[in-house]
């Protein structure tokens, strides 16, 4: 694998992270259904797009270069 991205980006993470969190609210008698953990990960995916574009526009205001 050539290209890479970081972590936080990865579908494979976030949907592992999402099925763990399933499997624990399993455990204490919280259903989640198969086609909600995909709708989970697609909403996670969106809000961590969203933070690191809020970011990137706040780093770049709160610098103090200049970009050539």
């Amino acid at each position: 694998m050539e290209i890479r991205k970081p972590w936080y980006l990865s579908r494979t993470i976030w949907a592992a992270l999402v099925m763990v969190g399933a499997t624990t609210a399993g455990a204490f008698g919280i259903s989640v259904e198969e086609g909600e953990t995909q709708a989970i990960v697609d909403a996670i995916l969106q809000a961590v797009a969203a933070v690191a574009g809020v970011a990137a526009i706040f780093g770049r205001l709160a610098a103090t270069t200049r970009i050539d």
